[in-house]
């Protein structure tokens, strides 16, 4: 009875030493992770999280190509999706679906997580605030919008650009393994306020590229506060519904209703690639300019300090022989563009070991990529 006494009164005492020093969201990391069979973040945890909606209003399907789905794809291929635990591997060519294929119970309407492929989306809204003068100009600074930034060393000077190019200077560790670093409080917690904010900045914005979710996450917050309206809501009317998306999605969102701008878009593999679509049509939709042009190539454009690899929000390959950029995701969820064949390829899934030698870039984004054009050229 008295070992009882004690083993209750030292799981007391480290619940209380746990919310003291602010690791409570681990509770709900384990009760969302390790209660339920998984090990970490997972393609169909929508449902575990509050959200808001992304409406969309007269769904458009895709025209299929004439030789849609008459081609089995190459063994080659589907090792590689298989092996990677692949849940959906779409392919649009000529503004036209020409193969979709599905694996493990999935189907064309089954919806899964974006994880990071979220952050290009958040930029695709800074791009349409700014077009529509919500946001005066890329170069506004965060503290324009949050005054207590000014206090913070190094963080008068953070602009929504530096933040949509990583080059913020956040102290942020990009750890996704370990529940004590930012990410998991950030993906885990009640309060985004209390994951973001309570971070400083390590040196002067500008100077180094540094891929970290908690800069898109700031840059979420700016444009909450411009927009005064919910992110979901600004997503739904200004491309949502103009790109005839097939379903309705959702964006996970904090206990406070902000959505997790890092990541987190659940949706299907035939709405993800009308988002590529729309970036091989520079901005367009049929005749409708949904996004500038200019704002679209700096997206795609490297920055010298990423060392050519990344845009805002996008992941860029122009030293690969067919040149392509993505919208790139945890555990290999990819939107790819590739402008030379008129190609998006979208693959999703949940691959928890996806190599990525080639300097941050997933190895089989690149090997899809060569492959795919290959055998539908």
């Amino acid at each position: 009875m008295k070992a009882l006494k004690y083993i209750i009164g030292g799981v007391a005492a480290t619940v209380a030493v746990t919310y003291i020093l602010g690791y409570d969201y681990l509770f709900s990391g384990i009760s969302k992770t390790y209660l339920k069979g998984k090990s970490s973040a997972y393609i169909d945890d929508g449902t575990l999280f509050p959200s808001n909606i992304i409406a969309t209003r007269t769904p458009k399907l895709w025209t299929e190509d004439p030789q849609y789905n008459q081609k089995k794809l190459p063994d080659l291929i589907v090792e590689d999706l298989k092996k990677s635990k692949t849940a959906a591997f779409v392919v649009i060519k000529n503004g036209k679906i020409l193969h979709e294929q599905y694996w493990d119970g999935y189907n064309q309407r089954s919806p899964t997580n974006s994880f990071s492929m979220a952050k290009a989306v958040t930029v695709m809204l800074l791009g349409k605030a700014l077009e529509e003068g919500k946001i005066k100009n890329i170069d506004e600074k965060l503290s324009d919008f949050y005054p207590d930034f000014r206090a913070k060393e190094f963080g008068r000077d953070v602009t929504l650009k530096n933040l949509a190019q990583m080059e913020a200077g956040l102290d942020w560790n990009e750890d996704y393994n370990n529940p004590f670093l930012p990410n998991a409080k950030a993906y885990y917690g009640k309060s985004l306020v209390k994951a973001t904010f309570s971070r400083d900045f390590k040196e002067q914005p500008g100077e180094r590229f540094e891929y970290q979710s908690g800069s898109t996450q700031l840059l979420g917050f700016a444009l909450r506060k411009a927009l005064d309206q919910t992110l979901s809501s600004y997503l739904s009317e200004k491309f949502w519904i103009p790109l005839g998306m097939e379903q309705n999605a959702k964006w996970s969102t904090d206990d406070n209703g902000m959505e997790k701008t890092y990541c987190c878009i659940h949706s299907n593999a035939r709405d993800f690639a009308k988002l590529g679509q729309l970036f091989l049509d520079d901005g367009k939709v049929d005749d409708q300019q949904i996004l500038n042009l200019d704002f679209i190539n700096q997206m795609r454009t490297p920055t010298e300090k990423s060392k050519d690899i990344y845009g805002m929000g996008f992941w860029i390959n122009n030293d690969n022989p067919i040149k392509h950029y993505y919208f790139l995701g945890l555990q290999g969820q990819y939107i790819i563009m590739v402008p030379e064949y008129n190609m998006v390829i979208v693959r999703t899934g949940s691959y928890a070991n996806n190599p990525k030698n080639d300097r941050g870039r997933p190895d089989q984004v690149k090997f899809l990529v060569n492959e795919t054009v290959k055998f539908f050229s």
